[in-house]
């Protein structure tokens, strides 16, 4: 198994950024593809983006606005760990942010096949 942990989150005024990290620790990181999710209240939690195991792919969600030109997903194997960086930071992405990982090399936004989970950061974003 892999654990992992977030951090990175905080407060931040819309327009700002955050950098969030998910450091690994367990089973060999580089075997996993990392994916950020997160779940604001009263939401389901939703698919945000993915990284293959070599970070040479990656895939962000559609279905919010613009996140893949404002998010940045990316990994480190050598520290084992995985960053979303957030620019331009709107009131709508504040939410709890979670990173998850598993052990395919297929990026998918079902967080069913996700069987490794952190305990999350929260993000707010003030408007």
């Amino acid at each position: 198994q892999v654990q992992l942990v977030e951090s990175g989150g905080g407060l931040v005024q819309a327009g700002g950024s955050l950098r969030l990290s998910c450091a690994a620790s367990g089973r060999t990181f580089s075997n996993y593809v990392m994916a950020w999710f997160r779940q604001a209240p009263g939401k389901e939690r939703e698919f945000v983006a993915a990284i293959t195991w070599s970070g040479g792919s990656t895939y962000y969600v559609d279905s919010i606005d613009s996140v893949k030109g404002r998010f940045t997903i990316s990994r480190d194997n050598a520290k084992n760990t995985v960053y979303l960086q957030m620019n331009n930071l709107k009131p709508e992405d504040t939410a709890v942010y979670y990173c998850a990982g598993r052990l395919h090399n297929i990026m998918t936004r079902d967080r069913i096949q996700y069987g490794f989970w952190g305990q999350g950061t929260q993000v707010t974003v003030s408007s």
